[in-house]
């Protein structure tokens, strides 16, 4: 495994750094918003911001890395990025904090974009399984790491604010530093959303639902942690166990989805997050309870989208793949905008404590809309195409990194059914 890292060693540095940084702002603006009185609806659209940055930054990611190249990209961003943070806690309003999410959400994906991308460019294929999980394992553990750097200091001050910035400026020096070739860039189309849902309806959903749930999580989950009278300390435990679920439960369902119809164990996973969204409302009290509710909610909600994606990869051809996953992260985007400012309104409406409601909302909604589609095609085909890969939402480049060893498609059209095909011919071309 060691020969594997070093060579991109800089590169996963790189990015571990700049998810230290992004993953402390985005929960410490969450604490210091509520701390500063900001209302559930105004800190909802403030959270809505990054993501709508985020989706609207994938338009532009590619064609500005190959004008400038990878490391030109990347400084431009990270600058961006760093004196983003900063602003943050120079002008405390929360309408110029919106603009600076929209920002950040915009340069973040450039850089993810410049990562992935060259991660993809410098691996060779039969590697690009073991880089892929290396490349996971550090996504989700630099997420985990950055909600603990909330105890050095109280949100209020300015320390935290100066740290999430460091740490993103000092993401350049190892991506400056490498002596890789720059990889050529490769434009990624979308596939139309309406043979999309022809191929995968309940892909489609899952992608758009699971944005909704996820993207109000990210946003507001720090605040619902501060408004149940948990202090900033308490509140990055929160954050780190929902994040720590996801990584351990995406694996094993991932597989089990493997040997069974992936919509079914879909609305499985789904029915089960709905239950420990309300195990997470009645334990609000009891916080050794609530970390282990948020962990077993975060760790079956972190496995939607990647079953999705893994069912509409079931459903391709070879060559729609990549331009299907990135509609699909597209979808995902659209709902991880709108949910923090759903969810917010309902905060407000309602009060803080009910966004496990709002989970138990869209996760019992996909359940509902997977068991529609399991009646209309009953057909339970459990043979599949391709074999669940763990993800992370961050580029569409991502999609390039998945291992070829472990996503074969099969090369007859996709059938009008929303059902797995079965015996992919010899000939089977691979991602």
């Amino acid at each position: 495994m060691l020969p594997l890292i070093v060579p991109i060693g800089a590169v996963l540095l790189g990015v571990a750094l700049l998810l230290l940084g992004s993953g402390l702002l985005n929960t410490l603006l969450a604490v210091r918003g509520s701390l500063e009185g900001y209302s559930d609806s105004s800190l909802g659209l403030i959270m809505s911001g990054y993501f709508l940055g985020y989706f609207s930054g994938t338009f532009a990611a590619l064609p500005l890395i190959r004008r400038v190249g990878h490391i030109r990209a990347f400084a431009m961003c990270a600058a961006l990025a760093s004196c983003s943070a900063l602003l943050h806690v120079m002008f405390v309003e929360p309408w110029v904090w919106m603009a600076l999410r929209v920002m950040n959400g915009f340069v973040l994906v450039i850089l993810y974009t410049v990562v992935e991308s060259w991660l993809n460019g410098q691996t060779p294929a039969e590697q690009r399984g073991r880089v892929f999980a290396v490349y996971m394992a550090v996504n989700l553990g630099a997420l985990a790491a950055a909600q603990q750097l909330l105890r050095l200091e109280s949100a209020m001050s300015f320390m935290l604010f100066a740290v999430a910035a460091m740490l993103i400026s000092v993401s350049l020096v190892p991506v400056t530093w490498t002596r890789f070739a720059q990889p050529p860039v490769e434009t990624v189309t979308r596939l139309r959303f309406k043979a999309l849902y022809k191929a995968a309806p309940v892909s489609v959903a899952g992608a758009l639902l699971s944005g909704l749930a996820m993207g109000a999580f990210w946003g507001l989950g720090p605040v619902y942690a501060s408004r149940v009278g948990l202090d900033s300390a308490s509140v990055a435990t929160f954050m780190s166990m929902a994040i720590l679920g996801g990584a351990l439960f995406q694996y094993p369902l991932g597989r089990y989805s493997d040997t069974h119809d992936r919509r079914s164990v879909l609305m499985v996973i789904c029915l089960a997050a709905a239950g420990a969204a309300v195990l997470v409302w009645l334990s609000s009290s009891v916080p050794l309870l609530l970390y282990l509710a948020i962990g077993v909610y975060g760790g079956l909600a972190f496995c939607a989208y990647p079953v999705a994606l893994a069912h509409l990869i079931d459903r391709l051809d070879s060559d729609q793949i990549l331009s299907g996953g990135s509609s699909a992260l597209f979808l995902h985007g659209v709902g991880a905008a709108i949910g923090p400012a759903l969810a917010g309104q309902l905060m407000e409406v309602l009060g803080a404590r009910s966004l496990p409601f709002y989970f138990v909302i869209m996760q019992v909604a996909l359940a509902l809309y997977t068991l529609m589609r399991l009646h209309v095609v009953r057909e339970d085909l459990s043979d599949h195409s391709t074999q669940f890969v763990p993800m992370v939402r961050t580029s569409q480049v991502a999609l390039e990194m998945m291992p070829e060893e472990e996503v074969e498609v099969e090369s007859e059209d996709v059938p009008d059914s929303d059902t797995n095909q079965s015996e992919p011919p010899p000939d089977d071309p691979k991602l």
